[in-house]
């Protein structure tokens, strides 16, 4: 292994570890020396977009796709970055490196997220199918498999598909939260209530999704559990949360049925599709 494989190495056991700061930095400092690597340029990219720094990680993601990366993966990975910003290229993208790589589940699992999400079904789920054959195990591959086909309607085989991915990465609150909120968008709030409960656990950062157990909570009659996540809601809400905060809590006071109404009238349509749309 070369000292540049080695560089690069380092760069995304920090991705691994969550480390983005220095992932971002290590591979800074490898730009200088490689200002035209493809490699370089899409890993910084990921890296800077779990930053926020969403300008910059765009252009990075358009810089590595000029510089015609013949790798499968930094195709599917930069066209995932294209797609987060609704770049029109990025569906020629993901098809290449479908195209170049059918048996690479990654690949196949992106193009079928990025289908699912312009609202071709079939396709995508033609796609996520084929990933989830290649990569039974990976937790990401059955979250958007998932999603796929709760975007289709199939919203029952949709559970059963982030029950996997939740199998499979037991701390994933994002896959934890779509298995609760398809549930309540089905109707079996009780059914719900404990992936709720789970993934505002796993995700103490998540406004939402304490807030919408928290009504949870108070449909089931579970009106400590209920005013404890609303108080942990406003303690971590930023100034543009507080009006929902404070009609949520309006509502838990009120008891389970004004609860129930408001959950299923203003907030779990809302917020199930966002998260659906939300991309990779």
């Amino acid at each position: 292994m070369d000292s540049s494989d080695a560089d690069l190495d380092r760069a995304l056991q920090f991705g691994d570890e969550g480390d983005w700061p220095s992932m971002a930095e290590h591979l800074r400092v490898a730009l200088e020396d490689r200002p035209d690597d493809p490699a370089v340029l899409c890993w910084l990219g990921v890296a800077e977009r779990e930053l926020g720094m969403d300008g910059i990680a765009y252009e990075r993601f358009r810089s590595c796709l000029a510089a015609e990366p013949t790798d499968a993966n930094l195709l599917a990975t930069a066209g995932n970055g294209l797609a987060r910003f609704d770049d029109p290229e990025a569906e020629s993208v993901l098809r290449s490196a479908t195209l170049m790589a059918p048996d690479l589940a990654y690949a196949r699992a992106m193009y079928g997220a990025y289908l699912a999400r312009e609202g071709m079904s079939e396709a995508a789920l033609e796609e996520l199918e084929a990933a989830v054959g290649l990569a039974p195990e990976d937790p990401e591959t059955l979250t958007e498999w998932g999603v796929a086909l709760a975007l289709a309607g199939r919203l029952d085989d949709a559970v059963d598909a982030f029950y996997r991915a939740c199998d499979a990465d037991p701390e994933d609150g994002w896959a934890r939260s779509l298995a609760g909120l398809t549930l309540l968008t089905l109707g079996r709030t009780a059914d719900a209530l404990p992936d709720l409960l789970h993934a505002a656990d796993l995700r103490p950062e998540d406004i939402e999704i304490a807030l919408v157990a928290s009504l949870a909570a108070a449909v089931s009659d579970e009106f400590d559990r209920a005013y404890e996540l609303v108080e942990r809601a406003r303690m971590r809400a930023i100034p543009g949360d507080g009006p929902m905060v404070e009609a949520v809590f309006d509502k838990v006071e009120e008891g389970a049925e004004p609860s129930g109404a408001f959950l299923a009238e203003e907030i779990v349509s809302g917020a199930y599709r966002e998260r659906l749309m939300t991309r990779p």
